[in-house]
């Protein structure tokens, strides 16, 4: 284990905004029961996609579209609050 001094832009919360030494662009920083979560949503979508319940899958689908949203106008938020362009 190596340890480091990192920016953080956010509270430490599950899905804090960080920048690691030597990048010119935060981060986030996912926890992982958080990162556990999100596989098991995008493992709902395949798995309704394989019985060709796509009405489960198009709302599994959609729920995990709102939680990246939120986690992007986080990482938005940080970037605007800080006045670091978007990489993207």
């Amino acid at each position: 284990m190596k340890r480091i001094e990192a920016e953080l832009f956010t509270d430490g919360g599950n899905d804090a905004v960080v920048r690691m030494p030597g990048r010119r662009f935060p981060g986030v920083l996912v926890q992982g029961d958080s990162l556990h979560i999100l596989r098991s949503a995008v493992a709902e979508v395949v798995e309704a996609c394989e019985r060709g319940d796509l009405e489960e899958a198009q709302d599994c689908a959609g729920l995990l579209l709102a939680d990246l949203d939120a986690l992007l106008m986080r990482y938005e938020a940080a970037l605007g609050e800080h006045e670091i362009p978007r990489p993207y």
